[in-house]
């Protein structure tokens, strides 16, 4: 808590202005150095979504601050998981989880819109983006342990900051004027999983002060352990056709088991649609969550130079690592009908009597015939991935008066690099000429001589890196005086270098491992914009805010964003705002420079299939990069209302609107062609070309322009504050986030499984002397259990679902909600000891499968009650 005599108004202005807390009792404003001097100057600090520095939080947009206090009452050991459990990351982000190809990050989704469209600040700078993907930043490159708030803009800002700040913006803020020596560590363990799921963490913080110079620094560290799936009570055997099976090379027929090749560890014979299959339960060595690490070493340095100027430098270092586990690599492989690994083949090895293994030949498979087997290589070993992150970040920069003007100008320079590398996949022309000349043994993998076993085995690489140099100036200053009081001013400029690649291995590149998917990429670009602000006072009680920017890029072209908002004060304690803004969103470097990549395609084409006789045909398509690929853009505004009729009581509305146009859209070769059969027209650097007869040459698939998404809700804050005096007091926030409409091609995606319409969250402190008691209420909201196109039915999944075209979203899938506990002594040697319980009742993640997972793995967890217990001592 912060404990001046500015303490009720900051509360009244904090609420007022949008600025509650997340979590409980976070009243934002300066700790007093002297009351008496505390309650005559009035402080000017700078707010998210403005550059203009203002009394205390006052303002026209909707920022939402989650102090150090709450932090640490929050019980989340990363910032990841910290901003996962906000409300306005309505519909869940991406974590760390085993088998992806960005296994070790973590982002943020305001308002589902997406993480590329949600921008992350550290002290006001962009966080760069993460090597791992090329279009998201990775939350898990900031230590939580050099944070000290963390504001949360749930409005477009573009205008401030330029791309990405469509869905708002979330500034990390860290530490500064610490004295002394503060350590934290903590362990934590997950009731769920039957192992796995453990956590650690701690920092070390050190800080020193005098009149003219202040350093702060630390270390911070976090880990958790992976968690198999097999370890989940809820799991089942996992089944796929990629276990030992063969169907006919043009498709006909159904997939029917190798002969004998059904008896190895974790391949299980069943029979579907009356023939014998080879299933593979990837369940029984398939990872959930992947394993984490991160550490993290930061300083910050500010010197008064003289009276008027001051030098500052931040640097940090970061280091994360993850492991993960897949099941062993699944490819197929087409088999010739005079190959003795052929089951139509009369003379196959299967039915050899020198074989073993061998089993009778049944005439009713028909003559010999091209096939295509789908395998399982478990001999191989499960696919098994490191990846390791590694950053560094410097900043310095000065900050002082020249005249009338408040400079602040600096550099800064970033540098990321990922180590990805991932054992036992496949060599896929190794693998289909053993196969076709009978090299490996089909029927019994793991009997195949080691080095068949290991000419087939490749280790596969990716290595990625995203650099950024910036450099950055603003001159804030009074520009005249009006009958309401003076207008204020801030004009900048910044220079943005990029310089991105992300690099695999050659077999990878050529499409030569079995198991795995991706594509090299890489260019650099600069960034070159200009900004201003004004603030002005119309009345006493009313004014505007005007802002804009501009940005050229040299490589798609250029934008400008501009913003207007006002904010009127009817009454005292009352406040109506509003605002009305453009965003845009640049194409990202991975997609503007993408190796074309060459793919055979499964696809319907009544031309092409005319032609070649059968159905579906498989086309030579080119992935490649859109050099006309445009930026989004967005149309945005905000209504607002805080109100605080009492000491202890205020409250505020926000209703928010967001239009996205020229969207970012994948275009593959099946909506290539349902676009072309409707007459619809495709974006340019997008389409098909066929041959003379009709069929088709070859597609070029990729990113284009296309599309509109219109999104709308509220947010709702309540707060409390009651004061029992010897007894104690209890703070207590309510905080509702509820997404009216999510419009995309004319449907409403807003409930259907995995877009909750609602979230709340409810979090109560208690301090009673020298005990804090925190109990916090998290809930998401229901959903269909069907979404469209489904409908419950007999032969369902695990929901009871099945697919029907044109089927109304049907079924309810329930409101859920988690309790979390904690309590904390301090002890008399200035130590404090906690433990808690996040999750306290150990309820499950709405068990549907999503994503190929059991649960929505961006929205759920599926730790169960997570008992932790922390140790703090300051000095």
């Amino acid at each position: 808590m912060y404990s001046n005599n500015k303490l009720s108004k900051a509360v009244r202005l904090a609420i007022a202005f949008g600025a509650a807390s997340a979590f409980a009792g976070a009243a934002v404003a300066q700790e007093a150095q002297q009351e008496e001097e505390e309650s005559a100057k009035v402080e000017r600090i700078e707010v998210t979504g403005s550059r203009i520095k203002r009394t205390d939080l006052e303002g026209a947009l909707p920022v939402t601050v989650i102090d150090r206090e709450m932090i640490d009452m929050s019980g989340q050991l990363s910032v990841s998981d910290l901003l996962r459990g906000t409300t306005f990351n309505s519909t869940g982000s991406f974590r760390p989880q085993s088998g992806s190809s960005a296994q070790g990050t973590a982002s943020i989704n305001l308002r589902g819109l997406g993480a590329d469209r949600t921008l992350v600040l550290v002290d006001g700078r962009r966080l760069p983006k993460s090597p791992s993907t090329g279009a998201t930043q990775d939350l898990n490159s900031i230590p939580i342990g050099a944070v000290e708030r963390v504001e949360i803009l749930s409005d477009g800002a573009s205008a401030m900051y330029g791309s990405d700040a469509m869905g708002g913006v979330v500034n990390i803020i860290t530490r500064k004027d610490f004295n002394g020596v503060e350590f934290n560590v903590s362990m934590g363990e997950a009731s769920v999983p039957k192992e796995g799921g453990d956590t650690e963490s701690g920092s070390v913080v050190f800080g020193s002060s005098t009149a003219k110079t202040s350093l702060i620094g630390g270390v911070s560290w976090n880990s958790r352990d992976i968690v198999f799936e097999r370890d989940y009570p809820w799991v089942v055997p996992g089944s796929s056709v990629y276990g030992n099976n063969w169907i006919n090379a043009d498709f006909t027929g159904a997939f029917s088991a190798i002969p004998g090749g059904c008896t190895e560890q974790n391949f299980i014979s069943t029979t579907i649609a009356g023939q014998p299959r080879c299933q593979f339960n990837f369940n029984a060595t398939n990872a959930n969550e992947a394993s984490t690490r991160n550490e993290s070493l930061f300083i910050k340095a500010r010197h008064q130079v003289t009276d008027d100027w001051q030098v500052y430098m931040n640097a940090s270092v970061s280091k994360s690592g993850s492991f993960g586990r897949y099941a062993p690599a699944p490819d197929w492989a087409p088999v010739s009908a005079t190959s003795v690994n052929n089951p139509t083949n009369p003379n196959a090895w299967f039915y050899n009597p020198a074989n073993p293994n061998a089993v009778a030949f049944n005439p009713a498979i028909g003559a010999p015939r091209d096939i295509e087997v789908y395998h399982r290589y478990a001999a191989l070993g499960n696919r098994d991935g490191y990846v390791n992150n590694e950053g560094t970040d410097f900043l310095a920069g000065a900050q002082g008066m020249l005249g009338d003007v408040d400079l602040d100008f600096g550099v800064r320079r970033n540098r990321s690099k990922t180590y990805d590398i991932g054992y036992n996949y496949i060599v896929r022309s190794t693998a289909w000429d053993y196969i076709e000349r009978g090299i490996y043994d089909l029927q019994r993998p793991s009997q195949n001589p080691e080095e068949v076993l290991n000419a087939m085995k490749a280790t596969i690489s990716r290595i990625s890196f995203f650099n950024q140099d910036e450099a950055y100036i603003s001159g804030s200053f009074d520009m005249f005086e009006l009958g309401a009081g003076m207008v204020q001013g801030v004009l900048g400029a910044e220079y943005r270098k990029e310089d991105y690649q992300d690099q695999y291995d050659s077999l990878s590149e050529a499409g030569q491992i079995g198991g795995s998917a991706g594509n090299s990429a890489g260019g650099d670009r600069t960034v070159k914009s200009a900004f201003f602000e004004a603030l002005v006072p119309i009345l006493d009680n009313l004014e505007m805010s005007l802002a804009g920017r501009y940005d050229k890029y040299s490589d798609y072209g250029n934008d400008f964003a501009p913003k207007v908002s006002f904010r009127f004060e009817p009454m005292d304690g009352m406040v109506l705002r509003a605002s009305w803004g453009q965003g845009f969103r640049a194409p990202s470097l991975d997609i503007l420079t993408q190796k074309t990549t060459f793919s055979a395609v499964s696809v319907n084409d009544a031309q092409t299939c005319a032609v070649l006789g059968s159905c579906p045909v498989q086309v030579d398509t080119f992935i490649r990069a859109n050099p006309d690929l445009g930026s989004e853009q967005s149309d945005q505004y905000t209504l607002g209302w805080a109100y605080q009729p009492t000491d202890w009581l205020n409250f505020s509305i926000d209703y928010w609107n967001t239009e996205i146009t020229n969207k970012i859209t994948y275009f593959s070769p099946a909506t290539i062609l349902n676009r072309l059969a409707a007459g619809d027209a495709l974006p340019p650097g997008i389409g098909i070309t066929r041959r003379q007869n009709g069929s088709i040459s070859e597609v070029l698939a990729g990113y284009g322009n296309e599309g509109v998404v219109n999104t709308d809700g509220f947010d709702a804050n309540v707060r409390t504050t009651f004061d029992f005096g010897n007894l104690g007091r209890l703070n207590q926030n309510l905080q509702i986030a509820y997404t009216r409409n999510y419009d995309e091609g004319g449907r409403n995606f807003v409930k259907d499984p995995g877009f909750p319409q609602m979230r709340a969250t409810l979090q109560n402190v208690y301090v009673f002397g020298d005990i804090d008691v925190a109990y916090n209420l998290n809930l998401i909201g229901n959903s269909f259990r069907c979404g469209l196109g489904q409908t419950p039915g007999g032969a369902a999944n695990r929901n009871g679902c099945v697919n029907l075209a044109n089927a109304p979203r049907d079924g309810n899938w329930g409101t859920y909600v988690t309790h979390d506990l904690q309590l904390s002594y301090n002890l008399p040697w200035d130590g404090k000891i906690t433990v808690g319980a996040l999750n306290l009742f150990e309820k499950l993640p709405s068990l549907r499968p999503y994503g190929g997972r059991d649960y929505n793995f961006d929205l759920y967890d599926g730790w169960g009650r997570q008992t932790y217990v922390r140790y703090s001592q300051t000095f």
